[in-house]
């Protein structure tokens, strides 16, 4: 399927298209890739063509033309806009797609699509990602060059004219999607409906996310596993992506909106806020919810609310648990039990098959202690719920147990005060790059004043009659001197400093700092998830809680 991506630039220096469309670059950084001499690597395969321009020339015609026009000369003004035609790596093999055809099909749409404007057509077939797929760049001067016929697509008579910037709305996109899709349908490509909204909708920006984080979290597990610890994470999610999953588990066996409310708030604490016909959800860690409309078209209101329905449906037509005769049979083999969970079901009754409940899938979670719950003493339901519950907890730390090889208690106790020493060791790490990070910070505000004030102390040097000058400006002479001896105290060499070195200073320690925290609430995940297992253990053994509190002294927290 061709897709159709547009990015629009602020940047004034046209030279740098040129050099991405002929030389490789670093997906993630998009600079050049430099060989062993320092100098930029030719694309392995690429076709470029100038509409209006000479297409090496690009760069000189653009800006030729906007000081003919005095246009494009502020830092905030769109300088370019660049549209990108991602055809469907299958149309090179099923469709006998070529590199010469896509890039006719660019030249096409280029010429249609942007008259009057000079542009630069160019087509790769390296594809993003190693995919192999064919691409075609277009890029446009945002400035016209040439007054045009006034076609339907461009709603304002400037549209037309030449010295007039291109002008991208809702319905000119729609227009150029339209087109795309055409000219696929027209060469028997593979194609989807670009105007209809997407099931999953991942913008560009996260998408960039997504491939940055997993980069940090698959470095960040590779000095883990170096340390001999099993990585808890391996895969990175956005937040929206967290989002998507957990609608979709919940969603997947909910009967009405209560269910799915409910279900999403217990399991993933994720608040649903149903306003004006439109769900919007709250991620754990965000201040503002995020709509369903951002999320794709599956998230929607009226999507979930016609998979409720069905859920309905399907569970009257399906027997009752109960009336069946009991559960399907256990795993005979005691090492498939952590991969034999079934779904815990609120209509059977579990105390009279407490083994079963061992199989029941369920977040890890501190066994509640019945005999100090005011609660429960008080009400017979609520205890049989925390019982039911408390067996899940306990099932579902067997299977931690299992999964992680703990053969005692002392080895999963030994693990526990590694992965504390560990947390303390990051959090003393932490704060010793922010001491770094104060005093850098300190430098910077004196050499700030130090050098606001140096002009009056020159003048007082020079002066002839000094202690008049002093008197006369003694707020700024006193600054500047105490900015020296506090300067010279905190540097052993006794020299001032430059605001250069400490800002380059501080973004180092900045960078630490961010690295050191990622270490650090890893470690204080890792170390509450086994204090949870510890505790659990405990229980199901009868023995005594021997683990200290899990609150730290007011000085130590983070």
């Amino acid at each position: 399927m061709a897709v159709l991506k547009h990015i629009a630039s602020k940047n004034a220096d046209y030279s740098q298209i040129i050099e991405y469309m002929l030389f490789q670059h670093d997906e993630f950084t998009m600079k050049p890739i430099l060989n062993e001499n320092g100098h930029m690597i030719l694309r392995e395969e690429y076709y470029i063509d100038g509409i209006n321009c000479e297409p090496m020339l690009f760069d000189k015609e653009c800006e030729k033309l906007n000081a003919q026009y005095h246009k494009n000369q502020h830092y905030a003004d769109i300088k370019s806009h660049h549209y990108i035609l991602s055809f469907d790596p299958k149309d090179k093999d099923d469709h006998g797609l070529t590199e010469e055809q896509a890039q006719a099909l660019g030249m096409e749409y280029a010429k249609k699509n942007f008259p009057g404007h000079q542009a630069l057509v160019c087509t790769h077939t390296d594809g993003h990602n190693g995919s192999g797929n064919i691409h075609v760049h277009i890029i446009i001067n945002s400035l016209r060059k040439l007054d045009v016929e006034q076609q339907p697509f461009m709603e304002r008579p400037c549209d037309s004219r030449a010295g007039y910037k291109h002008h991208l709305t809702n319905d000119y996109l729609k227009h150029l999607q339209q087109s795309v899709m055409d000219i696929c349908h027209r060469e028997n490509l593979y194609q989807v409906d670009l105007l209809s909204p997407s099931k999953n909708k991942i913008t560009q920006k996260e998408y960039w996310a997504a491939r940055r984080g997993q980069e940090n979290l698959d470095k960040r597990n590779e000095q883990i596993i170096a340390d001999g610890m099993k990585p808890r994470r391996t895969t990175f999610q956005t937040q929206k992506q967290f989002l998507r999953d957990a609608i979709k588990d919940i969603a997947s066996q909910s009967k009405n909106l209560e269910d799915f409310k409910n279900g999403l708030r217990e399991k993933y604490h994720i608040t649903l806020t149903d306003r004006r016909g439109r769900f919007s959800y709250l991620h754990p860690d965000r201040d503002r919810n995020i709509t369903d409309r951002a999320l794709g078209t599956h998230y929607c209101k009226d999507y979930l609310m016609e998979l409720f329905e069905q859920n309905q449906n399907r569970l009257e037509e399906t027997p009752d648990i109960s009336e069946t005769e009991h559960l399907p049979e256990p795993p005979a083999n005691p090492q498939e039990k952590k991969h034999s969970f079934f779904e815990y079901n609120p209509d059977y009754d579990y105390s009279s098959d407490p083994v079963a409940i061992l199989f029941i899938k369920s977040d890890l979670r501190l066994v509640v202690d019945l005999q100090n719950n005011v609660k429960a003493q008080q009400s017979h339901a609520y205890a049989q719920k925390i019982k039911i519950s408390n067996l899940q907890q306990m099932a579902k730390t067997i299977a931690y147990v299992q999964e992680h090889h703990y053969d005692t208690r002392e080895n999963l106790q030994l693990t526990f005060d590694d992965i504390s020493e560990k947390c303390k060791e990051s959090r003393k790490a932490v704060k010793a790059t922010e001491a770094s990070l104060k005093n850098i910070n300190q430098q910077i505000h004196y050499t700030g004043q130090y050098l606001a004030n140096k002009p009056g102390f020159a003048q007082m040097l020079k002066s002839r009659n000094k202690k008049k000058f002093r008197q006369e400006h003694q707020t700024e002479i006193e600054l500047y001197e105490s900015a020296v001896k506090f300067l010279k105290e905190k540097n052993a060499d006794g020299k001032i400093p430059s605001m250069k070195s400490l800002k380059a200073e501080k973004e180092k320690l900045t960078i630490k700092r961010s690295a050191q925290y990622d270490t650090y609430h890893y470690f204080k995940e890792y170390q509450q998830e086994l204090r949870t297992v510890c505790y659990n253990v405990d229980s199901i053994l009868g023995q005594p809680h021997t683990l200290e509190s899990d609150r730290t002294p007011n000085h130590e927290r983070m």
